[in-house]
This record gives structure tokens, sequence and C-alpha cells, in this order.
């Protein structure tokens, strides 16, 4: 636990780099620390260090976590919980519940699920549109050309913020190859914007590819082994 906050010092200066190389303000990019498969403890070790946003996968394991940290604060900031794997239908109810943003929404049938589930005595759920912007089959999202009906359609529902776009490109080694989709997603989101809608969120970049997501105007980026280290993918429930 002791490296995580000199993991997490790391990646913030890492983003600092990459934001004044792409000539954007200090503090234009906001970093989720991803503590899927990290206990509770891991996710403490973080909140230390000054970290307070997390990413999560599986619901489950994150409703945990979430019970054994409630009532931390960090500066005087709750923790903020950020749902951003594969949403399945069943588990809507749990996660627009209980987290503050999902970035996975890969299909309208989801986001009305989380309209429809959202407390009316908590905050709307600020939400991403994810976009499968490489084509991959293995992957969840809109395709690019569902984007602007998809998106319009979700920023109608009640109990929803619709705050952006969230991307996982094929992975790419190549640092020049990395920032072309992320580039696609850019244009999407501006021609979103364009169109009216008021959208101030790009969640693209994880511990690969985060200087070509942030050189293509990514807002936050999604980091967990650069902070947390490999991850134990055990068979889960």
């Amino acid at each position: 636990m002791s490296n995580i906050a000199a993991h997490l010092d790391d990646v913030l200066s890492r983003i600092s780099r990459a934001t004044a190389d792409a000539g954007r303000p200090a503090g234009s990019v906001r970093l989720l620390a991803v503590s899927k498969t990290f206990g509770a403890e891991a996710v403490r070790a973080a909140l230390g260090a000054g970290q307070w946003a997390f990413g999560e996968n599986y619901v489950q394991e994150a409703l945990e976590k979430m019970a054994a940290l409630a009532g931390e604060t960090v500066d005087g900031k709750p923790l903020e919980w950020h749902f951003i794997g594969p949403l399945q239908s069943n588990k809507t109810r749990a996660v627009a519940e209980h987290f503050d943003w999902v970035h996975s929404v890969d299909r309208l049938k989801i986001a009305q699920r989380l309209s429809a589930q959202r407390p009316v005595n908590l905050p709307p759920l600020q939400v991403c549109l994810q976009v499968n912007i490489s084509g991959e089959a293995s992957k969840s999202g809109v395709t690019p050309d569902e984007v602007p009906a998809v998106a319009h359609a979700i920023a109608a529902l009640p109990n929803l913020t619709l705050r952006g776009l969230m991307a996982i490109p094929e992975p790419e080694d190549d640092p020049a190859r990395q920032r072309a989709p992320f580039r696609a997603v850019r244009a999407l989101f501006d021609t979103l914007r364009a169109d009216g809608l008021a959208l101030d969120t790009l969640s693209m970049g994880m511990s690969a590819d985060l200087e070509a997501a942030v050189a293509e105007g990514a807002t936050m980026v999604r980091i967990g082994t650069a902070i947390f280290g490999a991850r134990d993918y055990s068979p889960r429930a």
C-alpha cells in the first residue's frame, strides 16, 4: 500500500506534463483512479494521498467498498464513485441507487432504466455515452453513426445528466496511432456540442495511452494499473 501514494503522484505528474504539452490549462484533466479488483485498504491509501474519485467495474465488489469506506472524506469532500464497466439490465438499480457517475451507458435501454431507478432524493446521475470507436466486436458501445440520436435521447431523460462521451479504443503501442481514435471521439463530442448539448466530459485514456488521450482533448482519464499495480483477474461471481 505504501507505493500507492508514490504511484499516484507519478500519474498526476504525467497528466500535468501531458496537459502542458497539449497547451491546455492546468487542472483541465481529472484523474479517475480505477480501483476494481483492489480492496478498501488500497482505496484508503489513495484517499490518504488526496484522491477522491474512484472507478469500479463490478457492482457487488463496489458496494462492499462503499460500505467499508462510508463517511470517508478528502478535504471535506465525500468519495465520488464512477461505474465504468459493462452494465447489465439486472444491475442498473444498484448502480442507479449508489453511484455518482456511469461512464458505460452503451444503449438507450440502459439509460432509460437508470433514469427510472435513480432515487428522487439523490442528485441526477452523471452519465457518459460509450462509443465503440474502434468497431471491435468484443467491445460495448454505440457506433459513431448512432451517437447523435442516442445522445439526444439520453439528454432528454429525467434524473440523468449527460456529461459527454467515453471510449476504450483498441490497444495500440505507437503513440501517433493511439491518437487517431481519440481524435475521432473528440470530433463526435464537438458535433454534439455544436448541436446544442451542454457536454463537458471526454472520458478516455488509460495507463498506457493517457498522453495521447490528453493531447486529443480528454477531460478525464481512467487510470488503474499505474496506480494500484497489476490486477488479479481470478474468476468472480
